[in-house]
């Protein structure tokens, strides 16, 4: 092996937080990972990591050596970048995690589109609504809906979506349009999605808030499958707008409180680990999603 990969062998180590995960993203056996950065280590003659039998936390020589590492592996792949054609740079794997009713409905044919124009690059997709920890299941980037909290991530803001509460024209038949948020607590039940919070928050007139809780009949980690039970009569759903848009524009659903709703926008971010290098073709990816999505908000 030589100098690079022993160098990006151990740069995947660090950002895994673990050997056995780097052996799977390798698919390789844990020893030969272990062998390697030992090999590493007596070259360098210092050690990098302190193990013990099921973790290791990085030394300070380790960390030094770890931020030369990270800047020489981005320095060859721009050298690399630089002296290839457009199309030999924009080849290669690229395993992206994304929530699945927002992937089907809005990401697939961008990526579809980015395969088209760059036909050497082959996509991993994870749809699922999980919560992924990118640099532990060896992950490129991800798209995630929320309100992101202070991290190591880097987050590239894409697009934004709203949240909507709405009901069957048959259900609100059955128990009544509320026309201000307490009147939701009469006789109303939800559709819940699992990540979802307890209560429902809204501007009074008077320009404050408060919190509505109604009972959940049915708890669910998708949001295609709550919408049908909505248009279905079950109860009442709070939805992406891009779930329920097509629901609502036919009528099979009616949008309940509009405009009281406190934080209903909710941003789209492609993030990535902040120490992890990001090959071209990943760049490219992430810049030709703002370019799409901010053309479509226009």
């Amino acid at each position: 092996m030589n100098q690079l990969e022993e160098m990006q062998t151990f740069v995947r180590v660090v950002d895994a937080g673990s050997i056995t995960k780097v052996a799977e993203q390798m698919n390789t056996v844990k020893s030969a990972i272990s062998r390697r950065l030992s090999e590493l280590e007596s070259r360098l003659g210092v050690s990098l990591l302190t193990r013990t039998t099921r973790t290791h936390t990085i030394t300070d020589a380790g960390l030094t050596f770890y931020d030369h590492c990270v800047r020489i592996i981005e320095e060859v792949s721009q050298a690399e970048s630089s002296i290839s054609n457009k199309e030999k740079a924009l080849e290669g794997r690229i395993r992206l995690a994304v929530p699945l009713s927002f992937g089907l409905a809005k990401l697939s044919p961008l990526l579809q589109q980015f395969n088209n124009l760059h036909p050497k690059i082959k996509f991993d997709v994870d749809f699922n609504d999980r919560h992924i920890e990118l640099a532990e299941e060896g992950f490129d980037l991800a798209i995630r809906i929320a309100k992101l909290k202070d991290s190591s991530l880097i987050a590239k803001r894409l697009t934004t979506i709203q949240l909507i509460l709405c009901a069957s024209p048959a259900y609100l038949a059955k128990h009544g349009a509320p026309n201000t948020p307490q009147g939701l607590a009469n006789g109303h039940v939800k559709l819940n999605y699992h990540s979802a919070p307890d209560s429902w928050k809204f501007t009074t007139k008077s320009g404050g808030t408060e919190s509505i809780s109604i009972p959940s009949v049915m708890n669910a980690n998708n949001g295609d499958f709550l919408c049908q039970a909505a248009i279905a009569g079950k109860g009442v759903i709070l939805m992406p707008d891009f779930i329920c848009a097509e629901a609502i524009e036919s009528e099979q659903l009616n949008i309940i409180l509009p405009n009281q709703l406190t934080n209903s926008l909710l941003n789209v971010y492609a993030i990535y680990p902040q120490n992890k290098h990001q090959p071209q073709r990943v760049k490219s990816l992430i810049a030709f999603l703002v370019e799409q999505f901010k053309t479509s908000n226009k």
